[in-house]
């Protein structure tokens, strides 16, 4: 049985943060350990979601948790927030999937470019688990350009109808609701299309080794027709879409820690047990460079996500910014999987252990919401001012 997971502060970055920020990643850590690794194991083999612990993580507030409490969201501050998406991380990339994409991406998106009624309706409904959303952007031909979209949507009379596909989509085989993105007279908007609407279907893409544990689907709509009330007023332009995945892009800084201190943890431990040529590995040179390099990434990477939930929380956190702590936090997390992976040999393929798993997850995590090469690129603008992308 594997030890109780005690976390990873190696320069008491715990004395940098709040009773409550420690409280409620203490909260969300007990139920990973208790609720979700002893069944992630299964739903990864069985590449199912574990529906059951969506109401329980409801109860505990992780959905929108940043989001204000008068929509009945937790109201908690964003370092707090980034805390629950490293826990959930730790348990499982697509469980945190499953809360990013429902707070940053569905209820996120409801709240900064909706009506007041849009807010009222759909925002309690999802906070409480009662409702699942996703988010439609990519498409099959577009990804890291999503200015390309080929997604339509036309006035007609009080309603709109709505044309084309999307690839990649978390959650849509389950969503009630789906925030799709198309444009309309050439401008991309933001439309609200529900479960069950005529022309609308959300088949689940299979064969995936990555995020198993995940729902990932298409979206398609052939005249989809949905009334002029749906579309969120305040968006447009692709400022919009992107502003949206600037949150979750937050979230994923801070979740892939987790998956890499799941990693680093397990490989301490393993290591320390594993006994060859009369003595742990652990006590070899080899090893402990490995351990070195992984508890090193990983402060650093806790040090940039914890200025940069500071920021966010004084309104001055910049796109740039998260786009560097995106890009670094996975780049890093995959590494110390690779390693992990390594320091466990041939175990390290087995999903007895949990390497593998947050390995070929963070593969995915790598691609999504930017690219590790896009970010790259958006750090080049920023500081040289010149676009590479164009």
């Amino acid at each position: 049985m594997a030890s109780k997971f005690k976390g990873v502060d190696y320069i008491e970055i715990d004395s940098l943060l709040s009773e409550e920020e420690k409280m409620t990643r203490d909260t969300v850590r007990e139920f990973v350990d208790s609720k979700i690794l002893p069944v992630i194991e299964e739903h990864n083999r069985n590449c199912t979601f574990p529906m059951d612990l969506v109401g329980q993580m409801a109860e505990l507030g992780v959905f929108g948790a940043n989001l204000p409490e008068q929509y009945g969201c937790a109201g908690m501050n964003n370092v707090a927030y980034g805390l629950i998406m490293q826990e959930l991380e730790r348990g499982d990339s697509g469980v945190r999937s499953f809360a990013s994409v429902q707070g940053a991406l569905v209820m996120y998106p409801i709240f900064a470019y909706g009506t007041e009624k849009q807010k009222q309706y759909w925002l309690p409904q999802l906070a409480a688990g009662e409702k699942i959303g996703c988010f439609g952007l990519t498409e099959p031909d577009n990804g890291s350009d999503p200015g390309g979209m080929k997604t339509r949507a036309v006035k007609d009379g009080k309603n709109y109808i709505l044309n084309g596909a999307k690839m990649w989509i978390t959650n849509g085989t389950i969503a009630d609701v789906s925030v799709v993105w198309a444009k309309l007279d050439g401008e991309i908007r933001g439309f609200l299309v529900e479960k069950g609407t005529p022309g609308f279907s959300a088949p689940e893409m299979k064969g995936k080794f990555s995020l198993r544990a995940s729902v990932t689907s298409e979206l398609v709509m052939q005249d989809v027709r949905i009334p002029e009330e749906n579309i969120l007023p305040n968006a447009s332009g692709i400022k919009a879409p992107l502003g949206c995945l600037t949150q979750a892009r937050y979230g994923i800084a801070w979740g892939a820690l987790g998956a890499a201190m799941a990693c680093y943890d397990a490989s301490l431990n393993y290591s320390l047990n594993r006994i060859q040529f009369d003595k742990p590995i652990a006590g070899f040179q080899l090893i402990q460079e490995k351990l070195a390099y992984m508890i090193t990434e990983i402060t650093k990477g806790q040090l940039l996500v914890l200025q940069l939930g500071r920021l966010k929380d004084k309104g001055t956190m910049k796109f740039k910014q998260v786009s560097m702590s995106k890009r670094n936090n996975v780049y890093i997390a995959l590494e110390i999987a690779r390693m992990a992976r390594d320091i466990h040999g041939a175990n390290g393929i087995l999903d007895e252990y949990p390497v593998i798993r947050h390995m070929m997850n963070l593969e995915s995590v790598k691609t999504y919401e930017g690219t590790h090469d896009i970010h790259t690129l958006i750090i080049g603008e920023s500081v040289t001012g010149i676009p590479a992308y164009k």
